[in-house]
């Protein structure tokens, strides 16, 4: 894969990136009163402007459920913030660690987490708040200063970020961007201290080959089709709920969202009447404004070449919002579910990223393990059990970047749990203490003592020098 187009960055980001690294030199080490007080400002700045930025991410999706955009963006972000601050004490206090060669008595070891600098956050139109600002609080729980750039398809959400950030935060601590063609390869050649990418892995392998020329390290977040599986001891009912409800949030335009199920061969016609049931109680009309829209025209048609690509090749094709046609002009698309597909068909091959659900018969456990790891490693798998040895056998032979046992997506919402991809799915960690760690150098530092063995081991080496390291040596190998 090649590296980004050579487009120099521009003179305004080279000018922001200077001006946030020399703060930086300047105080390079806040203290946890000032890291608190910048944690709290984010989550004003957020909570002090709900109806705005509801209102801006509504106008970018064309419609985006209200109830979706608090949940997902607003009060996950706020509860979000409130743990790192309860915990973040904790996490700044440097580490005792032992001494590991005898012949210094006296001397100390320490990690003392310290900030990288200015991090470089890419942001994609999917969850733009909920992704930035996550990031953005475990970037300031450790101590550094960021620019964002925000994606193409939030220009409205961009633009009223950089408008309201500048009443909270000086712009040599914290800077947003709109995406206007080029930014983005321009904001991956920047020597950044850290680099974080979420959107697709055709872009992520391109931003991580940029970033290579400054040898800035990335944190990729990228996506991938994660399956589910239920076990047919299980409530196909309760099962097909949990499923129904995750796909059919934000549209199904999730990462870490349900790509495909496997239904044991005895359930499908259980599995298929009781997604028709929650569809018809839940999503009765999918020009709602509690159903949220594609994000834009391009979406939308490959969403439906998807379709049309599995029905020419055989598929069977089940609209579950019967009677209701995808809605071109308000870009809503009904939940299908698909099934009797084969290898050839591109919903077989690429994240669907929409409200499609490939059905996948299965016999034994081992068909589901085969399946799942002859493919590219998720971000996510969702086993649905009650058998503590089976969810064990598919945790511990099929890897991926996060697991929810018995629902879909609510590993992400754990703010003590890492979020992170694995493979072409991703790398890296943020969240919780993981992601204070990604944002921090954990420096090691060993402190001699004031009197030290080491000067009577000098060269030219003696008799006592041998003696010295033959006796270590042989106290090393008991």
């Amino acid at each position: 894969m090649n590296a980004m187009p050579p487009i120099a960055p521009s003179e305004q980001l080279i000018t922001d990136f200077n001006t946030q690294r020399n703060s930086y030199l300047l105080d390079p080490t806040p203290t946890y009163a000032q890291r608190k007080k910048d944690l709290l400002t984010l989550k004003k700045l957020l909570n002090d402007n709900v109806d705005d930025i509801v209102e801006a991410i509504n106008q970018d999706y064309g419609n985006r459920s209200r109830h979706e955009s608090l949940f997902a963006e607003i009060i996950s972000v706020s509860d979000g913030i409130n743990d790192t601050i309860k915990q973040l004490k904790k996490w700044m206090k440097v580490q005792k660690r032992h001494v590991s060669v005898s012949m210094f008595p006296g001397a100390k070891n320490r990690v003392i987490p310290q900030p990288l600098g200015v991090c470089g956050l890419i942001v994609p139109w999917n969850f733009p708040i909920n992704l930035a600002f996550s990031q953005l609080t475990a970037a300031f729980a450790a101590g550094n200063r960021a620019m964002v750039k925000m994606s193409e398809n939030s220009i409205a959400l961009s633009r009223l970020l950089i408008e309201l950030s500048p009443k909270y935060f000086p712009e040599d601590k914290l800077k947003f961007y709109e995406e206007t063609g080029e930014v983005g390869i321009q904001f991956s050649q920047i020597p950044f201290d850290l680099i974080v990418f979420t959107g697709s892995g055709q872009t992520g392998r391109k931003v991580m080959a940029s970033a290579a020329q400054n040898l800035t390290p990335v944190v990729l977040e990228l996506g991938g089709k994660a399956p589910a599986v239920i076990d047919p001891e299980y409530d196909v009912q309760k099962a097909v709920e949990r499923i129904m409800f995750v796909k059919q949030f934000n549209a199904g335009q999730i990462c870490t969202n349900v790509d495909y199920v496997f239904v044991h061969e005895s359930q499908r016609e259980a599995f298929i009447s009781q997604a028709k049931s929650y569809v018809a109680k839940h999503c009765p009309d999918i020009n709602s404004v509690d159903y949220t829209s594609i994000i834009d025209d391009r979406s939308f048609q490959r969403l439906e070449d998807t379709l049309q690509d599995a029905r020419d090749k055989g598929a069977t094709i089940i609209n579950l919002s019967e009677g209701q046609a995808p809605n071109r002009e308000q870009r809503k698309f009904p939940l299908h579910l698909v099934l009797d597909t084969s290898e050839d068909m591109i919903i077989r091959q690429r994240e669907t990223f929409g409200p499609l659900l490939m059905v996948l018969p299965y016999q034994t456990p081992s068909d589901v393990i085969t399946y799942v790891n002859e493919r590219d490693r998720p971000l996510a798998l969702y086993p649905f059990t009650k058998d503590k040895k089976l969810s064990d056998m598919y945790i511990d032979r099929i890897m991926s970047g996060g697991v929810s046992v018995n629902d879909a997506l609510f590993h992400v919402a754990q703010h003590d749990l890492p979020f992170g991809g694995v493979g072409p799915s991703g790398m890296g960690h943020y969240h919780g203490y993981e992601g204070f760690v990604t944002f921090s150098k954990l420096r090691p530092v060993f402190y001699q003592a004031n009197f030290s063995a080491m000067k009577y081991l000098r060269p030219p080496y003696g008799k006592f020098a041998t003696k010295v390291y033959n006796a270590l040596l042989k106290q090393k190998a008991k």
